[in-house]
């Protein structure tokens, strides 16, 4: 029995849409699908906008074309392709993030400690602080120094390693996968993809930035930046003169996060969320320390994480 040429076009359309979700096809104007039975746009095909018509741009400064799977507004949208430390789901700086709800907050942590950003069921996502802290005052100046993300069977951490002075000709990126060191060629679009197809690191630039698909779940941009001497000058942080903390600046956007999700950011994304941030003043702090503190880059073990220890390796810190 032959099948019908419907059920031909529709296998035909999910074929190329699963080899296009994560950037695998390329034209005048590329097109990208929704593969997955639990999107509204399942089986639909979207032209990328003529401003940024590829899904990997060969100009590492062009903007990208993606699409939001889990959004019932079914259309293509142009994004920067590194993280924008003023949109939706940042973190820069002596922490500084913009939650999901659009409101501008800082959580400063602590030095040299582990908190939980994103605790869901199917996602963990912990950042490790680095700082220090000038006599004189009262808490540490801080900065994310690496990540920490569990989803799946799959633990990555990604690491800004130490220098004493910044050098734009070195990459300043470490990486491990599931307690393995993790080798990402550099160069603009070299990337790695683990077995399952779920979970891919991508550079976006030759060296100190990179993207991280998880697939169907969450998208991370991320630089590796130093602490400027006018950073330096400016806030007064006192950085000695050999270390200048290179960083992380990241940016999130999140496609199945559960309505109970938790983390320092995470919570921002609750439909029920209020927050605590003061508006108008010139630095909103918003506490919560001690509920997501974790253990380790890669433990779900804080007072308020949703994902429950699992019994194989992944859990286990690696650096």
């Amino acid at each position: 029995m032959k099948p019908s040429s419907g059920k031909c076009l529709a296998l035909l359309l999910f074929f190329v849409a699963g080899a296009i979700e994560m950037g695998g096809a390329s034209s005048a104007r590329d097109i990208m699908g929704c593969p997955s039975n639990t999107s509204p746009c399942f089986w639909r095909l979207f032209p990328c906008p003529a401003e940024c018509p590829a899904i990997q741009p060969k100009n590492p400064k062009a903007k990208r074309c993606t699409i939001d799977c889990h959004s019932p507004i079914c259309q293509t949208v142009c994004i920067s392709p590194k993280p924008s430390c003023n949109g939706i789901g940042s973190g820069c700086g002596d922490p500084r993030f913009i939650g999901g709800d659009g409101v501008v907050f800082y959580f400063h942590g602590r030095k040299g400690e582990h908190f939980s950003l994103v605790s869901d069921p199917s996602l963990q996502i912990n950042a490790r602080f680095v700082g220090l802290r000038p006599a004189g005052r009262t808490r540490d100046f801080t900065w994310i120094q690496a990540l920490g993300v569990v989803f799946g069977s799959h633990a990555l951490t990604i690491e800004a390693t130490r220098a004493a002075r910044w050098d734009d000709a070195v990459d300043h990126l470490n990486f491990t996968c599931d307690g393995d060191l993790l080798q990402v060629p550099e160069g603009h679009l070299s990337s790695w993809r683990s077995g399952d197809g779920k979970l891919m690191v991508e550079r976006i630039g030759s060296r100190n930035s990179v993207r991280i698909t998880l697939k169907e779940m969450a998208e991370v941009s991320l630089n590796v930046v130093p602490v400027t001497k006018d950073d330096d000058r400016i806030h007064r942080y006192q950085i000695p003169s050999n270390d200048c903390f290179v960083h992380l600046e990241v940016q999130f956007r999140f496609f199945g996060l559960s309505p109970d999700v938790e983390g320092v950011l995470g919570r921002t994304y609750r439909p029920d969320y209020k927050n605590a941030a003061k508006f108008g003043v010139a630095m909103p702090v918003v506490g919560g320390e001690d509920e997501y503190r974790t253990s380790s880059l890669l433990s779900p073990d804080c007072k308020r994480c949703l994902c429950s220890p699992k019994e194989d390796a992944v859990w286990q810190d690696v650096i």
